[in-house]
Protein backbone atom coordinates (compact mmCIF):
# COMPACT_ATOMS: atom_id res chain seq x y z
CA UNK A 1 0.00 0.00 0.00
CA UNK A 2 1.67 3.28 -0.64
CA UNK A 3 1.99 6.11 1.40
CA UNK A 4 -1.07 8.39 0.61
CA UNK A 5 -3.63 4.81 0.35
CA UNK A 6 -2.47 4.37 3.90
CA UNK A 7 -2.70 7.62 5.72
CA UNK A 8 -5.96 7.82 4.01
CA UNK A 9 -7.02 4.50 5.15
CA UNK A 10 -6.14 6.12 8.70
CA UNK A 11 -8.37 8.32 8.53
CA UNK A 12 -5.80 11.56 7.87
CA UNK A 13 -7.35 12.80 4.58
CA UNK A 14 -8.89 16.44 5.86
CA UNK A 15 -10.90 18.04 3.47
CA UNK A 16 -8.39 18.05 0.02
CA UNK A 17 -5.44 17.44 1.86
CA UNK A 18 -3.61 13.98 2.83
CA UNK A 19 -1.18 14.65 5.69
CA UNK A 20 2.05 13.64 3.69
CA UNK A 21 4.45 14.08 7.20
CA UNK A 22 6.61 11.03 7.70
CA UNK A 23 7.34 9.53 11.38
CA UNK A 24 3.80 9.39 12.30
CA UNK A 25 3.10 7.52 15.20
CA UNK A 26 -0.86 7.18 16.73
CA UNK A 27 -1.25 8.38 19.63
CA UNK A 28 -5.03 7.68 20.21
CA UNK A 29 -7.78 7.86 18.20
CA UNK A 30 -7.51 11.20 15.57
CA UNK A 31 -4.51 11.76 17.33
CA UNK A 32 -1.02 11.82 15.92
CA UNK A 33 2.59 12.46 16.37
CA UNK A 34 4.88 13.57 13.90
CA UNK A 35 8.36 15.32 12.27
CA UNK A 36 9.37 16.88 9.57
CA UNK A 37 11.67 14.63 7.00
CA UNK A 38 14.30 15.62 5.85
CA UNK A 39 14.53 17.99 2.79
CA UNK A 40 15.28 15.27 0.11
CA UNK A 41 16.88 18.43 -1.14
CA UNK A 42 19.81 18.34 1.10
CA UNK A 43 22.82 16.48 0.13
CA UNK A 44 26.06 15.21 1.73
CA UNK A 45 28.59 17.97 2.06
CA UNK A 46 32.51 17.46 0.55
CA UNK A 47 33.38 19.44 3.46
CA UNK A 48 31.90 21.75 6.10
CA UNK A 49 30.60 25.21 5.80
CA UNK A 50 32.96 27.21 7.71
CA UNK A 51 31.77 30.34 9.45
CA UNK A 52 32.72 33.25 11.72
CA UNK A 53 30.66 34.11 14.85
CA UNK A 54 29.97 37.73 15.33
CA UNK A 55 28.46 38.32 18.93
CA UNK A 56 28.67 34.90 21.08
CA UNK A 57 25.55 35.97 23.49
CA UNK A 58 22.82 33.41 23.52
CA UNK A 59 21.72 33.28 20.40
CA UNK A 60 25.07 33.07 18.62
CA UNK A 61 25.88 30.14 21.42
CA UNK A 62 22.72 28.23 20.02
CA UNK A 63 24.08 28.74 16.33
CA UNK A 64 27.38 27.49 17.60
CA UNK A 65 26.10 24.28 19.39
CA UNK A 66 24.69 23.04 16.37
CA UNK A 67 28.06 22.99 14.94
CA UNK A 68 29.62 21.72 18.21
CA UNK A 69 27.06 18.45 17.59
CA UNK A 70 27.55 18.26 13.60
CA UNK A 71 31.44 19.35 13.03
CA UNK A 72 30.71 17.88 9.69
CA UNK A 73 28.70 20.46 8.27
CA UNK A 74 29.25 23.24 10.28
CA UNK A 75 32.52 24.40 11.89
CA UNK A 76 33.45 27.74 13.95
CA UNK A 77 36.55 28.79 13.11
CA UNK A 78 36.03 32.65 14.20
CA UNK A 79 34.71 34.59 16.83
CA UNK A 80 34.32 38.58 17.86
CA UNK A 81 33.22 39.42 21.27
CA UNK A 82 34.26 42.50 23.23
CA UNK A 83 32.86 39.92 26.29
CA UNK A 84 36.31 38.37 27.38
CA UNK A 85 34.12 35.47 29.50
CA UNK A 86 32.52 34.76 26.63
CA UNK A 87 34.95 34.93 23.91
CA UNK A 88 37.08 32.86 25.98
CA UNK A 89 34.20 30.18 26.64
CA UNK A 90 33.19 30.52 22.74
CA UNK A 91 36.25 29.89 21.57
CA UNK A 92 37.45 27.18 23.59
CA UNK A 93 34.09 25.24 22.75
CA UNK A 94 34.85 25.58 19.05
CA UNK A 95 38.85 25.35 19.08
CA UNK A 96 39.35 28.76 17.58
CA UNK A 97 42.32 29.78 16.80
CA UNK A 98 44.09 32.55 18.89
CA UNK A 99 44.42 34.56 15.53
CA UNK A 100 40.87 34.07 14.47
CA UNK A 101 39.28 35.56 18.06
CA UNK A 102 38.44 39.01 17.79
CA UNK A 103 37.05 41.67 20.34
CA UNK A 104 34.62 43.81 17.33
CA UNK A 105 33.24 42.69 14.04
CA UNK A 106 35.53 45.76 12.78
CA UNK A 107 38.32 43.43 13.71
CA UNK A 108 36.79 40.12 11.37
CA UNK A 109 36.87 42.36 7.90
CA UNK A 110 40.09 43.94 8.54
CA UNK A 111 41.58 40.31 7.36
CA UNK A 112 40.77 39.05 3.83
CA UNK A 113 38.00 36.54 3.62
CA UNK A 114 38.62 33.19 5.52
CA UNK A 115 35.37 32.01 5.96
CA UNK A 116 32.86 30.81 3.90
CA UNK A 117 29.60 32.75 6.25
CA UNK A 118 29.31 34.75 8.94
CA UNK A 119 27.16 34.90 11.73
CA UNK A 120 25.59 37.98 13.05
CA UNK A 121 24.03 37.70 16.71
CA UNK A 122 25.38 40.89 17.70
CA UNK A 123 22.65 43.63 19.54
CA UNK A 124 19.51 44.88 17.28
CA UNK A 125 21.95 48.14 16.91
CA UNK A 126 24.66 46.23 15.52
CA UNK A 127 23.16 44.05 12.63
CA UNK A 128 23.31 46.66 9.76
CA UNK A 129 26.91 47.40 9.74
CA UNK A 130 28.54 44.22 10.45
CA UNK A 131 26.41 42.82 7.52
CA UNK A 132 26.69 45.22 4.71
CA UNK A 133 30.21 44.84 5.33
CA UNK A 134 30.12 41.20 5.24
CA UNK A 135 28.13 40.94 2.06
CA UNK A 136 31.02 43.78 0.43
CA UNK A 137 33.59 41.09 1.34
CA UNK A 138 31.69 37.93 -0.08
CA UNK A 139 30.36 36.00 3.28
CA UNK A 140 27.10 34.54 2.98
CA UNK A 141 25.23 35.42 6.51
CA UNK A 142 22.99 33.85 8.92
CA UNK A 143 21.64 37.03 10.29
CA UNK A 144 19.53 37.25 13.98
CA UNK A 145 16.69 39.17 13.82
CA UNK A 146 15.43 42.02 13.55
CA UNK A 147 17.78 42.59 10.16
CA UNK A 148 18.29 46.27 11.36
CA UNK A 149 16.49 48.86 13.42
CA UNK A 150 15.19 51.08 10.21
CA UNK A 151 13.23 49.81 7.37
CA UNK A 152 15.98 52.24 5.56
CA UNK A 153 18.58 49.88 6.24
CA UNK A 154 17.14 47.06 6.00
CA UNK A 155 16.02 47.58 2.57
CA UNK A 156 19.97 48.40 1.95
CA UNK A 157 20.88 44.85 2.81
CA UNK A 158 18.25 43.38 0.75
CA UNK A 159 19.19 45.37 -1.92
CA UNK A 160 23.40 44.62 -1.57
CA UNK A 161 22.62 40.58 -1.08
CA UNK A 162 21.06 40.86 -4.72
CA UNK A 163 23.72 43.04 -6.16
CA UNK A 164 26.49 41.13 -4.59
CA UNK A 165 24.55 37.35 -5.20
CA UNK A 166 24.83 36.57 -1.87
CA UNK A 167 22.98 34.32 0.64
CA UNK A 168 21.21 36.26 3.52
CA UNK A 169 19.30 33.57 5.68
CA UNK A 170 17.05 35.82 8.52
CA UNK A 171 16.84 33.97 11.77
CA UNK A 172 12.75 33.51 11.51
CA UNK A 173 13.15 30.20 13.23
CA UNK A 174 9.33 29.81 13.88
CA UNK A 175 9.32 29.06 9.90
CA UNK A 176 11.04 25.84 10.41
CA UNK A 177 9.22 25.11 13.70
CA UNK A 178 7.14 21.49 13.00
CA UNK A 179 4.15 22.86 13.97
CA UNK A 180 4.02 26.04 11.56
CA UNK A 181 5.39 24.20 8.24
CA UNK A 182 2.54 21.79 9.13
CA UNK A 183 -0.29 24.76 9.38
CA UNK A 184 0.86 26.38 6.74
CA UNK A 185 0.83 22.98 4.57
CA UNK A 186 -2.47 22.11 5.65
CA UNK A 187 -3.86 25.37 4.40
CA UNK A 188 -2.06 25.47 1.24
CA UNK A 189 -3.91 22.41 0.08
CA UNK A 190 -6.93 23.34 0.95
CA UNK A 191 -7.61 21.44 4.37
CA UNK A 192 -10.08 24.28 6.06
CA UNK A 193 -10.70 26.05 2.14
CA UNK A 194 -10.37 29.28 1.99
CA UNK A 195 -8.23 30.98 4.70
CA UNK A 196 -10.69 33.86 6.12
CA UNK A 197 -8.93 35.18 9.46
CA UNK A 198 -6.15 34.49 11.91
CA UNK A 199 -5.83 35.33 15.77
CA UNK A 200 -2.33 35.02 17.13
CA UNK A 201 -0.98 35.37 20.50
CA UNK A 202 2.27 35.80 21.81
CA UNK A 203 2.05 35.80 25.64
CA UNK A 204 5.57 36.67 26.94
CA UNK A 205 5.03 35.47 30.22
CA UNK A 206 5.73 38.18 32.95
CA UNK A 207 9.34 36.96 34.30
CA UNK A 208 10.52 36.71 30.80
CA UNK A 209 9.84 40.23 30.08
CA UNK A 210 11.18 41.57 33.03
CA UNK A 211 14.25 39.92 32.23
CA UNK A 212 14.40 40.68 28.72
CA UNK A 213 12.28 43.80 28.16
CA UNK A 214 12.51 45.95 31.59
CA UNK A 215 16.45 44.61 33.49
CA UNK A 216 17.74 43.55 29.67
CA UNK A 217 19.16 44.50 26.21
CA UNK A 218 16.16 45.05 25.12
CA UNK A 219 14.75 47.30 27.73
CA UNK A 220 14.91 50.41 26.01
CA UNK A 221 13.68 50.95 22.07
CA UNK A 222 15.87 53.59 21.27
CA UNK A 223 19.07 51.97 22.26
CA UNK A 224 17.91 48.41 20.81
CA UNK A 225 14.77 48.19 18.60
CA UNK A 226 10.91 48.75 19.29
CA UNK A 227 9.77 45.48 21.16
CA UNK A 228 6.88 44.25 17.90
CA UNK A 229 10.59 43.85 16.04
CA UNK A 230 12.70 42.90 19.05
CA UNK A 231 10.44 40.56 20.41
CA UNK A 232 7.35 39.84 17.73
CA UNK A 233 8.86 40.27 14.31
CA UNK A 234 8.68 36.45 14.68
CA UNK A 235 5.05 36.58 15.17
CA UNK A 236 4.45 39.42 11.90
CA UNK A 237 6.47 37.02 9.69
CA UNK A 238 5.09 33.69 10.69
CA UNK A 239 1.26 35.55 9.95
CA UNK A 240 2.29 36.26 6.57
CA UNK A 241 3.99 33.08 5.84
CA UNK A 242 0.98 30.92 7.15
CA UNK A 243 -1.36 33.34 5.37
CA UNK A 244 0.26 33.47 1.86
CA UNK A 245 -0.78 36.53 1.09
CA UNK A 246 0.40 39.94 0.95
CA UNK A 247 0.21 42.21 3.77
CA UNK A 248 -1.78 45.48 2.82
CA UNK A 249 -2.66 47.50 6.31
CA UNK A 250 -2.07 47.43 9.94
CA UNK A 251 -3.17 49.29 13.01
CA UNK A 252 -1.81 48.88 16.14
CA UNK A 253 -2.16 49.91 19.97
CA UNK A 254 -0.17 49.52 22.74
CA UNK A 255 1.66 50.66 25.83
CA UNK A 256 3.69 50.65 29.09
CA UNK A 257 1.48 50.41 32.04
CA UNK A 258 2.92 48.34 34.85
CA UNK A 259 6.91 48.99 34.95
CA UNK A 260 7.53 52.95 35.52
CA UNK A 261 8.41 54.59 38.30
CA UNK A 262 5.53 55.98 39.61
CA UNK A 263 4.37 52.16 40.27
CA UNK A 264 7.12 51.33 42.27
CA UNK A 265 5.66 50.24 45.97
CA UNK A 266 6.06 51.75 49.26
CA UNK A 267 9.34 50.42 50.64
CA UNK A 268 10.96 49.63 47.48
CA UNK A 269 14.68 50.37 46.88
CA UNK A 270 16.62 51.05 43.51
CA UNK A 271 18.21 47.65 43.46
CA UNK A 272 16.53 43.95 44.55
CA UNK A 273 19.61 43.28 46.53
CA UNK A 274 19.39 47.37 48.91
CA UNK A 275 17.30 46.25 51.64
CA UNK A 276 13.95 46.45 49.94
CA UNK A 277 11.14 46.44 52.00
CA UNK A 278 8.73 44.52 49.39
CA UNK A 279 11.32 42.24 47.93
CA UNK A 280 10.13 38.90 49.39
CA UNK A 281 6.67 39.49 48.02
CA UNK A 282 7.27 41.48 44.99
CA UNK A 283 6.64 38.83 41.42
CA UNK A 284 9.74 40.64 39.89
CA UNK A 285 12.20 40.13 42.86
CA UNK A 286 15.60 39.84 41.36
CA UNK A 287 17.03 37.72 44.10
CA UNK A 288 14.32 35.22 43.89
CA UNK A 289 15.07 35.20 40.11
CA UNK A 290 18.07 34.31 39.64
CA UNK A 291 19.57 33.70 43.28
CA UNK A 292 17.05 31.30 44.71
CA UNK A 293 15.30 30.00 41.45
CA UNK A 294 18.61 30.32 39.02
CA UNK A 295 16.79 30.92 36.22
CA UNK A 296 17.99 32.86 32.83
CA UNK A 297 21.49 33.24 34.94
CA UNK A 298 23.18 32.84 31.62
CA UNK A 299 23.54 36.04 30.97
CA UNK A 300 25.42 36.66 34.44
CA UNK A 301 28.05 34.98 32.96
CA UNK A 302 28.64 32.54 35.10
CA UNK A 303 32.35 30.43 36.19
CA UNK A 304 32.48 26.70 35.30
CA UNK A 305 32.71 25.61 39.15
CA UNK A 306 29.14 25.95 40.70
CA UNK A 307 30.41 26.10 44.04
CA UNK A 308 31.19 30.05 43.01
CA UNK A 309 27.72 30.30 41.64
CA UNK A 310 26.59 31.82 44.48
CA UNK A 311 28.91 34.59 45.18
CA UNK A 312 29.22 35.87 41.17
CA UNK A 313 25.11 36.06 40.96
CA UNK A 314 24.58 37.80 44.45
CA UNK A 315 27.56 40.25 42.48
CA UNK A 316 25.94 41.04 39.28
CA UNK A 317 22.75 41.78 41.25
CA UNK A 318 24.45 44.26 42.61
CA UNK A 319 25.97 45.80 40.10
CA UNK A 320 24.05 45.21 36.90
CA UNK A 321 20.70 45.96 35.25
CA UNK A 322 19.19 42.26 36.29
CA UNK A 323 19.24 43.31 40.38
CA UNK A 324 17.88 46.63 39.53
CA UNK A 325 14.21 47.40 40.43
CA UNK A 326 11.80 46.94 37.71
CA UNK A 327 9.92 49.94 38.31
CA UNK A 328 13.38 52.04 37.99
CA UNK A 329 14.50 51.08 35.30
CA UNK A 330 15.05 53.54 31.72
CA UNK A 331 12.78 51.47 30.06
CA UNK A 332 10.29 52.50 27.53
CA UNK A 333 9.20 49.17 25.57
CA UNK A 334 5.22 48.60 25.81
CA UNK A 335 4.01 45.66 27.97
CA UNK A 336 0.95 44.57 25.82
CA UNK A 337 0.40 45.39 22.08
CA UNK A 338 -2.35 44.95 19.61
CA UNK A 339 -2.54 45.11 16.03
CA UNK A 340 -5.13 44.42 13.15
CA UNK A 341 -3.55 43.69 9.86
CA UNK A 342 -5.40 43.64 6.15
CA UNK A 343 -4.22 40.80 3.83
CA UNK A 344 -4.64 40.56 0.41
CA UNK A 345 -7.84 38.75 -0.55
CA UNK A 346 -10.13 40.52 2.44
CA UNK A 347 -7.99 38.07 4.53
CA UNK A 348 -7.53 39.53 8.29
CA UNK A 349 -5.53 38.96 11.10
CA UNK A 350 -4.98 40.29 15.07
CA UNK A 351 -2.29 40.23 16.97
CA UNK A 352 -1.89 40.16 20.70
CA UNK A 353 1.52 40.40 22.52
CA UNK A 354 0.76 40.27 26.48
CA UNK A 355 3.77 40.61 29.18
CA UNK A 356 1.06 39.50 31.95
CA UNK A 357 0.54 35.88 31.54
CA UNK A 358 2.14 32.89 33.90
CA UNK A 359 2.89 31.10 30.69
CA UNK A 360 4.59 31.83 26.95
CA UNK A 361 3.99 29.84 23.77
CA UNK A 362 2.39 30.91 20.70
CA UNK A 363 -1.31 30.28 20.64
CA UNK A 364 -3.26 30.78 16.88
CA UNK A 365 -6.38 29.81 15.42
CA UNK A 366 -7.14 29.57 12.03
CA UNK A 367 -10.51 29.93 10.19
CA UNK A 368 -11.34 29.03 6.95
CA UNK A 369 -14.42 28.50 4.51
CA UNK A 370 -14.71 24.41 5.35
CA UNK A 371 -12.79 24.36 8.70
CA UNK A 372 -10.87 25.98 11.20
CA UNK A 373 -7.16 24.96 13.49
CA UNK A 374 -6.50 25.95 16.78
CA UNK A 375 -3.13 25.15 18.32
CA UNK A 376 -0.28 26.78 21.39
CA UNK A 377 2.32 24.47 19.62
CA UNK A 378 2.08 21.76 21.70
CA UNK A 379 -0.36 20.18 19.24
CA UNK A 380 -2.49 21.44 16.63
CA UNK A 381 -6.02 20.35 16.03
CA UNK A 382 -8.10 20.62 12.83
CA UNK A 383 -11.68 20.66 12.45
CA UNK A 384 -13.11 19.82 8.47
CA UNK A 385 -16.95 21.32 8.36
CA UNK A 386 -17.45 18.52 5.37
CA UNK A 387 -16.75 15.83 7.05
CA UNK A 388 -17.44 16.84 10.79
CA UNK A 389 -14.00 15.31 11.34
CA UNK A 390 -11.62 16.39 14.18
CA UNK A 391 -7.59 15.29 13.96
CA UNK A 392 -4.95 16.38 16.08
CA UNK A 393 -1.51 16.53 15.23
CA UNK A 394 0.96 16.81 17.98
CA UNK A 395 4.52 18.36 16.45
CA UNK A 396 7.84 16.31 17.40
CA UNK A 397 11.54 18.66 17.33
CA UNK A 398 14.48 19.13 19.18
CA UNK A 399 14.47 22.30 21.00
CA UNK A 400 17.88 23.23 21.47
CA UNK A 401 19.48 23.69 25.24
CA UNK A 402 18.68 27.56 26.76
CA UNK A 403 15.47 27.46 24.60
CA UNK A 404 13.39 24.58 25.89
CA UNK A 405 10.01 25.68 25.83
CA UNK A 406 10.56 29.02 24.74
CA UNK A 407 8.37 29.52 21.93
CA UNK A 408 10.85 28.51 19.19
CA UNK A 409 9.68 24.79 18.80
CA UNK A 410 12.60 23.28 17.84
CA UNK A 411 12.78 25.59 14.82
CA UNK A 412 16.47 26.73 15.49
CA UNK A 413 18.39 23.85 14.64
CA UNK A 414 16.53 23.36 11.41
CA UNK A 415 17.36 27.12 10.52
CA UNK A 416 20.65 26.39 10.50
CA UNK A 417 20.59 22.82 8.70
CA UNK A 418 18.82 24.62 6.20
CA UNK A 419 20.92 27.24 6.20
CA UNK A 420 24.29 25.07 5.81
CA UNK A 421 22.59 23.25 2.85
CA UNK A 422 21.82 26.64 1.48
CA UNK A 423 25.51 27.78 1.62
CA UNK A 424 27.17 24.60 1.00
CA UNK A 425 25.34 24.14 -2.47
CA UNK A 426 24.55 28.00 -2.86
CA UNK A 427 21.36 27.61 -3.62
CA UNK A 428 19.13 30.23 -1.07
CA UNK A 429 15.80 27.99 -2.19
CA UNK A 430 16.87 25.77 0.24
CA UNK A 431 15.93 28.26 3.01
CA UNK A 432 12.05 29.86 4.02
CA UNK A 433 13.67 32.73 5.35
CA UNK A 434 16.52 34.55 2.74
CA UNK A 435 15.68 38.26 3.40
CA UNK A 436 13.31 38.68 0.49
CA UNK A 437 11.48 36.28 2.41
CA UNK A 438 11.61 38.06 5.69
CA UNK A 439 11.94 41.70 5.07
CA UNK A 440 7.74 42.41 4.84
CA UNK A 441 7.45 41.27 8.57
CA UNK A 442 10.01 44.30 9.17
CA UNK A 443 7.93 46.15 7.14
CA UNK A 444 4.64 45.53 8.66
CA UNK A 445 6.50 46.12 12.62
CA UNK A 446 8.12 49.09 11.51
CA UNK A 447 4.31 50.48 10.34
CA UNK A 448 3.03 48.97 13.43
CA UNK A 449 4.82 51.40 15.65
CA UNK A 450 3.95 54.01 13.79
CA UNK A 451 0.49 53.44 13.20
CA UNK A 452 0.81 52.67 17.82
CA UNK A 453 2.61 56.28 17.96
CA UNK A 454 0.01 58.54 15.34
CA UNK A 455 -3.19 56.64 16.52
CA UNK A 456 -3.70 56.05 12.66
CA UNK A 457 -4.39 52.87 10.03
CA UNK A 458 -1.11 53.03 8.31
CA UNK A 459 -0.25 51.42 4.32
CA UNK A 460 1.84 48.29 4.09
CA UNK A 461 4.31 48.70 0.45
CA UNK A 462 7.17 46.71 -0.27
CA UNK A 463 7.92 48.95 -2.80
CA UNK A 464 10.08 51.39 -2.15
Amino acid sequence: MNRRKLLKSLGLSIGAAVISTEALAKLADNKYAYSIPPNPAHKPLSKAVTAITIGAGSRGTVYGNYAAKFPDQLDIIGVAEPNAFRNEKYATQHNIAAENRFKTWEDVFSRPKFADAVIISTPDNLHYAPCMKALAMGYDILLEKPIAPTEKECRDILKLAKKNNRIVAVCHVLRYAPYFVKMRELIQQGAIGDIVSVQHFEPIEHLHMAHSYVRGNWHNSKETTPIILAKSCHDLDILRWVVGKPSQRIAAMGDLKLFRRENAPAGSTARCTDGCKVERECPYSAIKHYYEGRKRTAVLDLPADKAKHPEVIMEKLKTTNYGRCVYRMENDQPDHYVASIQFADSVTASFSMEAFTSYHGRRTRVMGTMGDMVGDMTELVVNDFRTRKELKLVPKAEDVDGYKNSGHGGGDWLLVRDFVQAVGQQNPKLLTSTIDESIEAHLMGFMAEESRKKGKIMDISMSV
